[in-house]
């Protein structure tokens, strides 16, 4: 047995560690059940040779077989009773434990960082939970039982058997270890064999998973790639197939050979005792053959079953394996030792970064990806870096805005701050607290998040809602809406609040994804907001509600917005331009355009054909202030550099049928 294999099964033993007291029952009625079956056996000598036969009379001693009848009737009844207990106390611990063990692993899953689910796909994190998980499940609910039994009833069987003949015992287990080696063996190749068709069941789950999402069966429809699709599961569903067929033919020839053996063994036996009884040298009475042939039936029939055992115990560790291995990953981001509570209610809500440097280094699953070299950090211009010694304050209250082009490291900055990532020198503090030092909590309950791609869950809009704070109130829920200027909408459903919204709420457009994510942290209430791209995916109608709902939710919050349309964060106290993970402007809109750098050419680029990108009800903006209103409108002259931004009645708000975008 390989170290490896060794301490698989230690830990496999720890699993079942919680339920010491039920496993010592098990084994009280093992021992109880085993010692039954081998006084059977020897009771059988005692009929024959007592009862039915007795030596030196005539006749059968019929009040001792009466007696003994009635024990070897009396013993099935009682070992069945202590079988059916027995079973259900196994399965009882055997459930238990794979509980605890999915338990214990989607638990885990929950505490790593996002870096490993940006480095996984989802469906072999789900192959893990279901297809790894739920092929141990035998083997850990009857196979502990079925090799605790086995081996006792293999040693009790071993003594009795002893004890009535030395040389017949001898004999029957004369190749007992030649199949025990070979038997390591089969078990080591069918373990390769499950290995790999657990791979290919985490490949085909995950091609299930991206398939058929509603975000792959729409690409597929609209590029015409269903084939393709089809294709690559069939590809992987036939690798299945023969990896399947392979997994259970290995080791059916050494299987069938050892069944051939014990099945001619009572043959043998009869054969040799016959030539001892010829040669006048034997002593095997009648009663002796039957129940020592009794007892190698119960002995083969364990003992092929610890051979069975052994192989399919071998194919399970590496599933264990694989359960392991996720297991043993180590997230990135905990909490504290003396990790700090706040109180969201006396947070101000500054936000600040000193000095940040950040490289997308490891996941816990990618552990030989290149850490930051030393020195790194008083050279940034060697390669890597998102961010390079990003310093910035935003105020209590403060709306600011990040600004810069793509893969500037924009998100990368709201990521730091809500901790998804911790940085790799520096610091992100709220109100001058490190939020290395902050529990997970109680940062998740001081930030909102708001990104373009707004998920949620198959459920009630209720449920959806409340999400962030269960207890809330079904008038709190319904306020929150209203802030989002969602609830008319939801209001016309068939079930109003508790529709459920389909899968990732694909039966509501984008635009009423996103207010119903804004109304879900409007719920939250947040102290410090961020806002990733919130309306960039969006028409211009959806937009414009959209952005009033986001006015709505930044009121009286500290509110970091990140957008690429720089409309939308014109009124913004204080904008950063960010590019090459850098700093390199801030100020606001009027003293940006100034300066005419990288902000003024960015802008310059959306707007320079002379029309904002900004959309108000009754037209768009020109550069020149003037509004341009559709054909049957005339034109308003408005102030320079002024958007309008008239009020909005629920009756404005289109009613968008379900599934509109």
């Amino acid at each position: 047995m390989t170290t490896e294999t060794s301490r698989l099964g230690r830990r496999i033993m720890t699993l079942f560690r919680p339920y010491r007291g039920q496993l010592a029952l098990i084994m009280a009625i093992i021992l109880v059940t085993s010692g039954l079956s081998v006084i059977s056996a020897l009771l059988i000598r005692t009929v024959f040779d007592s009862a039915l036969f007795p030596y030196g009379e005539s006749g059968p001693n019929l009040e001792l077989l009466y007696w003994l009848v009635g024990v070897l009737v009396a013993i099935p009844i009682v070992s069945g009773v202590l079988n059916v207990t027995q079973t259900y106390l196994t399965n009882i611990v055997g459930n238990r434990v794979m509980q605890d063990l999915r338990d214990a692993l989607f638990t885990h899953l929950q505490r790593l960082s996002l870096a490993f689910f940006t480095s996984t796909r989802t469906g072999e994190v789900q192959s893990r939970l279901a297809n790894d998980v739920g092929g141990v499940q035998e083997t850990i609910t009857t196979t502990a039982a079925s090799v605790i039994s086995n081996v006792v009833v293999v040693c009790s069987t071993l003594v009795a058997m002893l004890i009535l003949s030395i040389p017949l015992t001898v004999l029957s287990l004369l190749l007992v270890p030649v199949f025990v080696v070979l038997a390591n063996r089969v078990g080591s190749r069918r373990r390769s064999a499950r290995r790999e068709t657990q791979i290919s069941l985490a490949e085909m789950s995950a091609i299930t998973q991206e398939s058929l999402s509603v975000s792959g069966i729409l690409l597929a429809k609209v590029f015409g790639r269903q084939q393709r699709e089809i294709d690559r599961y069939r590809t992987e569903n036939s690798r299945q197939v023969d990896l399947q067929v392979r997994q259970a033919m290995v080791g059916r020839s050494f299987f069938a050979l050892t069944q051939a053996f014990f099945g001619i063994s009572p043959a043998l036996l009869y054969l040799v005792a016959g030539l001892e009884l010829q040669g006048g040298s034997g002593e095997i009475s009648a009663g002796t053959l039957v129940a020592f042939t009794t007892l190698q039936t119960r002995l083969l029939m364990p003992i092929n079953q610890l051979l069975q055992v052994s192989v399919d115990v071998q194919s399970s560790l590496a599933l264990f394996g694989r359960i392991f291995e996720y297991l043993n990953l180590r997230p990135q981001i905990v909490d504290a030792p003396d990790a700090i509570v706040l109180d969201p209610a006396q947070v101000h809500g500054e936000v600040a970064l000193r000095d940040v440097y950040f490289r997308y280094g490891p996941s816990e699953r990618d552990s030989t990806a290149p850490e930051p070299e030393d020195g790194d950090e008083a050279n940034p211009d060697r390669g890597g870096w998102a961010l390079r010694g990003i310093s910035l304050t935003i105020e209590p209250g403060q709306l600011a805005a990040l600004v810069g082009p793509s893969g500037a490291g924009k998100t990368t900055i709201s990521y730091l701050i809500p901790r998804l990532y911790d940085v790799t020198s520096g610091a992100v503090c709220i109100d001058g607290y490190d939020v290395r030092k902050l529990s997970m909590a109680s940062l998740a309950s001081i930030c909102g998040v708001v990104t373009q791609e707004s998920y949620l869950f198959h459920a009630s809009v209720r449920e959806n809602l409340r999400y962030g704070r269960p207890e809330a109130s079904y008038a709190e829920v319904e306020a929150a809406a209203r802030a989002a200027y969602i609830h008319d909408r939801i209001s016309v459903l068939a079930h109003g609040y508790d529709t459920v919204v389909g899968e990732r709420g694909y039966r509501f457009s984008g635009g009423e994804r996103q207010r119903l994510a804004i109304a879900r942290v409007i719920l939250k209430d947040p102290r410090v907001l961020l806002l990733d791209e919130a309306t960039s995916a969006l028409d211009t109608e959806s937009e414009r509600i959209v952005q009033r709902a986001l006015d709505s939710l930044m009121r009286g919050r500290t509110s970091l917005v990140i957008a690429h349309r720089l409309s939308t964060i014109r009124a913004a106290d204080v904008i950063f331009v960010i590019d090459g993970g850098r700093i390199v402007e801030r100020g606001d809109h009027d003293e940006l355009l100034a300066q005419g750098g990288l902000y003024a050419r960015l802008y310059e680029e959306q707007f320079g054909g002379g029309e904002i990108e900004a959309h108000c009800a009754d037209g768009v903006v020109l550069r020149s202030g003037r509004v341009a209103r559709p054909s049957h409108s005339r034109v308003t002259e408005v102030a320079p550099g002024i958007m309008p931004t008239p009020e909005l009645s629920p009756e404005r708000i289109p009613p968008d049928a379900v599934g509109a975008s």
